[in-house]
């Protein structure tokens, strides 16, 4: 009785108060609900691949968008674990469940190896360094085409689970934990150097961070995330193929995180809800064949063009407003600050009802 007690204030208190919170509860009950309502099992498929790709674009998000490099070659961690796991699992038989925490221990390492070696570079040049990377890893598999599979890439990969809804219970539940855990490590202290990382490392590196350790660890927690999507999508698809370490798939990462909002964690995540389920379905027209191509840019463009921070901070700027005093979020519909009761006033405002805060001139005079 105590946990539950404790459990529904927390869900009054804490998810029910807000808007943008009280969609994402929706949001994660209709994903879990999914199944005994729509059991089709090509839309089970959609949903599964878009959960595992969200885990994708939620790991570019904190490596890119919190610390601020930017890494053109993302794919390479995905690639990783797909193939690490999908050989394991086929040339030495090992267990599925083992195979996808081995390829991810190794899609780790490799981000440590790349974020070190990285560790000087900046800007364009760490992007351009990075967009090798995935270059240098599809050499090295069509090197041992014997092994890898080549061109070809290997084929019947055994699944997680035997059930269809049980593989997609393992896709949702997989892309719950981790981006929730990267929202929380994003908002946490651990995310606030980062941001600082990224506004100006110089001052960071003066203050007493070390900055080096702060952003070879996002490098590695970016690529555990991309690594377990990597293996999951390998057992789900039952294939590991060099597509998964292409360019196209690095800079449709980055596509989905300027869509969505970079610096959001659930921006990234909800650009991927909407656009890759809109590309499938664009793909069962006939008549649009090819031609989806060019409906999926011009979407992502119009949207860059009118809300350039991201589809998600307008969409929870539409619903909420932030205090001018405390600067916690309120549904737009209140008056009054639920934190500390202050006023709020309209963001479309010229002036604001807070007290007004002294300037340094001010105090002198």
């Amino acid at each position: 009785m105590y946990w539950l007690r404790r459990g529904w204030q927390q869900l009054t208190r804490e998810v029910l108060v807000l808007p943008s919170r009280t969609l994402v509860l929706v949001w994660v009950v209709a994903l879990l609900a999914l199944p005994w309502v729509w059991d089709d099992p090509y839309v089970l498929r959609v949903i599964a691949l878009t959960c595992i790709f969200a885990i994708f674009a939620a790991s570019w998000d904190l490596l890119s968008g919190y610390s601020g490099q930017v890494n053109f070659g993302h794919a390479l961690f995905f690639g990783a674990g797909a193939y690490t796991s999908a050989l394991l699992a086929l040339r030495l038989g090992l267990p599925p469940w083992v195979s996808l925490v081995i390829g991810t221990a190794l899609a780790t390492l490799i981000g440590v190896a790349i974020g070190y070696i990285c560790l000087r570079l900046r800007g364009p040049y760490l992007s351009l360094a990075t967009l090798a990377f995935p270059l240098i890893g599809t050499g090295v598999l069509l090197a041992f085409p014997d092994f890898s599979g080549g061109e070809l890439g290997v084929y019947g990969v055994p699944r997680l689970a035997r059930s269809p809804v049980a593989n997609y219970y393992i896709a949702v539940v997989s892309m719950l934990v981790l981006v929730f855990a990267i929202w929380k490590l994003a908002e946490s202290r651990f995310g606030l150097v980062l941001h600082a990382i990224r506004d100006d490392e110089i001052a960071a590196r003066a203050s007493g961070i070390n900055t080096p350790r702060y952003k070879i660890a996002a490098f590695a927690i970016s690529a555990f995330a991309a690594g377990v999507a990597g293996a999951l999508l390998a057992h789900y698809l039952r294939i590991a193929a060099p597509f998964l370490l292409e360019t196209a798939l690095s800079f449709q990462v980055v596509i989905w995180g300027i869509f969505g909002g970079i610096a959001t964690i659930w921006g990234p995540v909800i650009a991927v809800f909407l656009l890759y389920p809109l590309t499938e379905w664009f793909g069962g027209f006939q008549a649009f064949g090819e031609r989806r191509l060019l409906f999926f840019g011009v979407i992502v463009l119009l949207v860059l063009l009118f809300m350039p921070r991201g589809l998600a901070r307008r969409l929870r700027d539409a619903i909420e407003t932030l205090c001018p005093r405390c600067k916690q979020r309120n549904p737009r519909w209140r008056s009054t600050c639920r934190v500390c009761s202050a006023p709020l006033a309209p963001t479309d405002s010229p002036r604001s009802t807070a007290p007004p805060v002294a300037s340094r001139e001010s105090v002198r005079q």
